[in-house]
């Protein structure tokens, strides 16, 4: 008889995700002119497979772009490896030397208790903190960033509740924790222009497209982009933490417990207060880095004082504070002579930059092969059904497209299309353009989908299959709301 072990069920699995994407290949039909999409889309499935099923390293998984893109002349090894380093890629690292930063000085665990003073002992008012600090957060700096931040924070209050109550009893708080941290980035970052970049890609488009209407502005973009925020992480904390994760209801750290460790704590040192300093001074510099419309007043951007403003963005940020952190002298550790040191970033997560890199290179796999405009022009076809119908069927298709490319190349792509296609059809292009954007940044089930579910990912805290079980439930409620009030507002 054959023990099935986990190295038995990986072969399985490896198995799997090569005949299913080999029976779509052979089965499905694309014209003469797509066959590079099809071979593009064979290449997703396999990958999104072997994601879900984590039968190969995440890492390994991420790294098929490089192989295969180049075999099946799709796009060059050189375009493909290129995805693997960018701004984004800078901005991640940049945001995550802060955070290592923060955990090797203790500020993070400061923050922590202060969190846990701030919203209560409980394990569902605890998330909920989180969550609404990172939802907030994210409404003015990137979600990226607030998920680097938020990370070794969320961490420390879990190693707290692990100590206290073992890892067992802890595992559906730790989970519904670190989603809660990934989900509330996303849903935040959609309430404000600059919250994410599909917003800012749809306000560029749309005043491309349609020249002679009035701009999208910051407040007008809130007032319907907030109150669907607002009602996403409200649904996705309950769904969280009374349905699919609830936490144990035991798990009540003593007030007197987080008093004690307050006081070990003791003052702030230099070293917390520099780190401090950098943490708050890189997130303005990233709010006020263009100009801020808030309708009434525009705040000037400080980047428009350099000769080439458009040149710097939040990477060129993230690095230039996290290189800092190298150069800032320790006072209180002699063994330390600088905040950071060489020895400190080894902890950097590299397979989660090799799995960002491979859902840049499957999304330049997307264009390069004209499989998201495929996918838009099928839009075309819904000509005659009811327009709610079309939000809803424009609302689906990107929230899961957008699980296995980049919302932002997904939203380029996809919002001219949507833009000429509201002409087709003679209605408001509000209808079809927002519910992709905000779509976009609505994927909840895999971790290649929004950079905040990999960052949490990173912790080793969620499997995907976790992710995947309450993604799918955010995933459908997302098209459902964001239908809903898109439809109210605009119709």
């Amino acid at each position: 008889m054959i023990k099935f072990n986990s190295k038995n069920w990986s072969y399985i699995n490896i198995v799997l995700a090569i005949v299913t994407s080999l029976l779509f290949y052979l089965i499905a039909e694309f014209s003469v002119e797509y066959q590079s999409a099809k071979t593009v889309a064979t290449i997703a499935i396999l990958m999104s497979i072997l994601w879900m099923t984590e039968a190969m390293p995440i890492s390994a998984t991420s790294l098929i772009p490089l192989i295969l893109f180049p075999l099946t002349g799709t796009i060059s090894g050189k375009q493909a490896a290129e995805a693997y380093m960018n701004s984004t890629i800078f901005l991640f690292l940049g945001g995550f030397i802060i955070a290592i930063a923060m955990e090797k000085w203790n500020l993070h665990k400061r923050i922590a208790l202060n969190v846990i003073n701030l919203f209560g002992n409980t394990p569902s008012l605890i998330i909920l903190g989180f969550m609404i600090a990172a939802a907030f957060i994210s409404m003015w700096i990137s979600n990226t960033a607030t998920a680097v931040m938020l990370l070794p924070i969320g961490i420390a209050i879990i190693s707290k509740m692990e100590l206290s109550f073992g890892r067992e009893d802890t595992k559906t708080f730790s989970i519904a924790l670190m989603l809660g941290i990934a989900y509330a980035c996303s849903i935040g970052g959609i309430s404000t222009l600059i919250g994410t970049p599909p917003n800012l890609v749809f306000q560029r488009i749309y005043k491309i497209s349609f020249p002679d209407q009035p701009e999208m502005l910051f407040g007008d973009w809130m007032k319907f982009a907030l109150p669907i925020s607002i009602t996403m992480l409200g649904i996705c904390w309950a769904l969280l933490t009374k349905i699919i994760y609830p936490p144990d209801k035991r798990l009540i750290l003593d007030k007197n417990l987080i008093k004690n460790e307050k006081e070990l704590l003791g003052k702030m040192s230099f070293e917390e207060k520099a780190v401090a300093l950098v943490f708050i001074t890189t997130s303005l510099l990233w709010i006020f880095r263009v100009e801020l419309d808030l309708g009434i007043i525009s705040i000037p951007g400080w980047s428009a004082i350099f000769p080439k403003s458009d040149f710097i963005d939040d990477g060129t940020v993230a690095i230039t504070m996290g290189i800092l952190l190298f150069l800032i002298p320790a006072k209180s550790n002699t063994e330390n002579k600088f905040l950071l040191n060489a020895e400190s970033i080894k902890s950097i997560p590299w397979d989660i930059i090799l799995l960002f890199g491979g859902g840049f290179a499957l999304a330049d796999g997307f264009v390069a092969s004209q499989l998201s405009k495929l996918i838009g022009a099928q839009f075309a076809s819904l000509q005659g059904i009811h327009i709610f119908l079309i939000i809803i069927a424009v609302a689906f298709v990107v929230t899961f497209l957008t699980e296995l490319t980049s919302n932002t190349a997904t939203a380029q792509i996809l919002l001219p299309i949507l833009a000429a296609l509201s002409i087709q059809l003679e209605i408001n292009p509000y209808l079809l353009m927002i519910p992709a954007t905000i779509s976009a940044s609505f994927a909840f089930m895999l971790p290649v989908g929004t950079p905040p579910n990999a960052i949490v990912f990173s912790s080793q805290r969620v499997r995907i299959f976790d992710m995947s079980k309450a993604g799918i439930f955010l995933n459908i409620i997302g098209i459902i709301i964001t239908s809903i009030f898109v439809w109210i507002f605009f119709e």
